[in-house]
């Protein structure tokens, strides 16, 4: 493996790593995690090379943020670009989403994260009709040139609503799902971005860890785990567990892309970052965001960042994976 590899984050100018770093579960809303252990996480990523971080406000209700933005300020030389999110901490009704609760989602942000100015702030999938009023853009544009925040862009569920938001003259970048589990935004998505000028974050790279293969179905997580308590979809979009994908279908096809990992005699790469590669090797993509937990799984998602070309045949497999055991129970959802 070479170094980290780097790329544009689409309309922000800022050169990130392919592989960056989600922090949701420092907030510790994945099960606890200690202050000790998250500055452990983050460290150790950025040793291994990330320069991107991905938080949100509602992240641990802001502990993320204040995390996050207290290792960057103890790392003022390392050109790291933070990313934060907004528009969940209220009901995700088109009538929240105004300037006063911007306004006052931000400063609450730029408190947090211990900055002026805001890298990256993402609407945090808003509904649809957010993402196609003008309105929305208007006072995005109003903050960029206060210099509350240097970029903004949009966080989605679907397919539709990135193509909505590409289609803006000013958003950034598109923070979306994609991995071999949930293969849609290759067909216009990233295309249209990178047409566009528009970065493309991909987040849930792992499908909530199934493709690290470490799976079963007599795995358990913590009852307040989202892979324990939104399987249903009942406390926020099902997609963002599992992909959506049925917990069993996940488990058999999550075995075959373990086995596809090892036939393609990629011997030095686990199938987590064979999944984290094959993502920021598709043409579009500025940078994949796993989660980490610990100092290893951090350091092992950063890795990823340096794997080679994946060969045609795992390209392959990978493909054929889905059209049999995947597609027909996502493709069309999002």
């Amino acid at each position: 493996m070479s170094s980290m590899e780097h790329r544009t984050l689409g309309r922000t100018g800022r050169e990130v790593s392919v592989v960056g770093l989600g922090t949701w579960q420092l907030g510790a809303d994945w099960g606890d995690v200690t202050e000790a252990d998250a500055m452990a996480v983050l460290e150790a990523s950025a040793e291994a090379g990330v320069t991107f971080y991905d938080t949100a406000d509602v992240y641990g209700d802001g502990r993320s943020e204040q995390l996050v933005g207290r290792f960057v300020a103890a790392h003022p030389d390392a050109g790291f670009t933070v990313a934060t999110k907004m528009g969940r901490r209220m009901d995700q009704v088109p009538a929240n989403y105004v300037e006063s609760n911007f306004r006052a989602w931000l400063d609450r942000s730029r408190k947090n994260l211990g900055v002026d100015t805001i890298d990256l702030v993402q609407l945090h999938c808003p509904p649809s009709e957010v993402i196609d009023d003008d309105a929305t853009y208007d006072v995005l544009d109003t903050l960029v040139d206060e210099g509350v925040i240097a970029s903004y862009g949009v966080s989605v569920e679907t397919c539709a609503q990135a193509l909505s938001a590409i289609a803006r003259p000013n958003v950034a970048s598109i923070q979306i799902i994609l991995n071999a589990f949930r293969m849609k935004p290759l067909d216009e998505v990233l295309p249209a971005a990178e047409a566009a000028g528009v970065g493309i974050i991909a987040r849930v790279p792992l499908a909530s860890g199934l493709l690290s293969g470490k799976y079963d179905l007599d795995t358990t997580f913590a009852a307040d785990d989202h892979r324990t308590y939104n399987r249903d979809g009942s406390a926020f979009d099902v997609g963002e567990t599992f992909s959506g994908v049925d917990y069993a279908t996940g488990v058999e096809a999550a075995r075959e892309f373990s086995s596809l990992v090892s036939s393609a005699g990629l011997s030095d790469v686990t199938p987590a970052q064979a999944a984290i590669a094959w993502i920021w090797q598709q043409p579009g993509v500025s940078t994949v965001i796993p989660g980490a937990r610990n100092v290893s799984q951090a350091s092992a998602n950063a890795a990823a960042g340096s794997v080679g070309a994946l060969p045609a045949s795992f390209l392959e497999g990978v493909a054929g994976l889905y059209d049999r055991k995947i597609r027909e129970q996502v493709h069309g959802r999002w």
